[in-house]
């Protein structure tokens, strides 16, 4: 059997996004309203009813909300096929996933991908979760933790320096700045970085992403019926959508180096081998890449293909990931900037790159690009998702 995929078979008519940030005056359904009336209006949707097929919200915890009625009682689109989706910082992507799945099956003409979350009213130290879930007897270290690991581990490996990882905060706030939807629009510099309290060494306070909420959505359709919409002249297509799941205890297997993220590697490839990509350095325009600690943006662009294994944070300073460099790497700010909505993320990197396809972004607008990328990694390094999306040349 000849697997069709979905290469070129569905296209973004529509996108919107919240401010990411401490919205505390807004719970998950204003925050979904938000972002989907906006993705209706981006592509010129007029019924709701009658030309939505289904919706999908990517969603990581129960107390953002449970089940697609979530989505559904949000705007108020009853009667159809709604899904809730979980799965960790992928949740958004999955969603979308899911929902190009449909397109590109012929069973919707016209679907709706969301992401959600609302973090900030739960409070505490961190993300939620890491006592009651997982593993009943393997304990479960907290995110900074796991990925302090692979800094030190990289710094063993590659010579790499806690300067090294510093500079990725530098240039993702850099970019940051610009953008109006971000939760930080602070510029900041490498003594702030490698001065700021540690919270799992070698990861600072700046090198960790924060906590936030957020709401993100996308409107897609086959590239027939997307040119009766808004952006019937520059919607964009879907080139492929890879997902990969790995183990969920990585530091319990002796085979795991913690130089690189098997989930990603094979989510790349996947992806790659279904767009047509052969060289992703020359052949992505743009990225945004999972940075949800700056060791993971390092790590992320050698297994996406960007560049030599432990040769990231020379990359790095010779400004190859800048915005204006040979392949800019989170031109929105990234995680960095945006803080981290687990279930929002997803969707809100798929808008990031449909509008700097179009020339429309928010914040800096990439010089002419063709091809965009975006990653999630969630867990402990379990989920890679890695999306690729290209501009209509025809």
């Amino acid at each position: 059997m000849v697997k069709k995929g979905i290469k070129d078979r569905v296209a973004i008519i529509g996108v919107g996004c919240t401010k990411f940030g401490e919205n505390w005056e807004l719970n998950a359904e204003d925050l979904l309203i938000d972002a989907v009336y906006e993705a209706y209006k981006d592509a010129g949707i007029k019924d709701p009813q009658q030309e939505i097929d289904a919706g999908w919200v990517g969603i990581q915890y129960y107390f953002t909300g449970l089940a697609g009625c979530t989505l559904a009682d949000a705007i108020k689109l009853y009667g159809k096929p709604m899904t809730r989706v979980e799965n960790f910082c992928a949740s958004g992507t999955d969603s979308f996933r899911n929902a190009c799945l449909a397109v590109a099956s012929g069973v919707c003409e016209i679907a709706l991908a969301t992401g959600v979350e609302k973090l900030m009213d739960e409070g505490g130290a961190g993300l939620p979760g890491f006592r009651e879930f997982g593993h009943p007897t393997l304990p479960l270290p907290s995110a900074p933790a796991m990925f302090s690991m692979a800094a030190t581990r990289c710094m063993h490996e590659f010579g790499w320096t806690k300067e090294d990882l510093a500079l990725v905060a530098v240039k993702n706030h850099q970019n940051g700045v610009h953008h109006p939807k971000a939760h930080f629009r602070k510029a900041v510099d490498l003594k702030s970085v490698l001065n700021a309290p540690m919270i799992a060494d070698p990861l600072g306070r700046f090198d960790c992403c924060a906590m936030s909420d957020g709401a993100a959505a996308v409107i897609i359709t086959t590239p027939e019926i997307a040119q009766s919409y808004n952006h019937a002249n520059d919607f964009i297509l879907v080139k492929s959508n890879a997902l990969a799941v790995e183990t969920m205890a990585p530091w319990y297997k002796p085979s795991f180096g913690f130089t690189s993220f098997t989930s990603t590697v094979k989510a790349a490839k996947m992806a790659y081998h279904e767009a047509g990509i052969t060289n992703p350095r020359k052949e992505i325009s743009l990225a945004e890449v999972h940075d949800c600690f700056t060791i993971t943006e390092l790590i992320n662009v050698q297994d996406l293909g960007f560049c030599a294994m432990g040769k990231a944070a020379e990359e790095l300073r010779a400004g190859t990931f800048n915005a204006d460099g040979e392949l800019p790497v989170n031109p929105s700010g990234g995680l960095k900037c945006f803080g981290h909505p687990i279930g929002a993320t997803g969707c809100r990197m798929i808008y990031e790159v449909t509008k700097q396809l179009q020339g429309r972004a928010d914040g800096i607008q990439v010089k002419d690009p063709k091809i965009g990328l975006t990653h999630n990694l969630g867990g402990a390094y379990t989920v890679a998702s890695v999306t690729i999306l290209g501009k209509n040349e025809k």
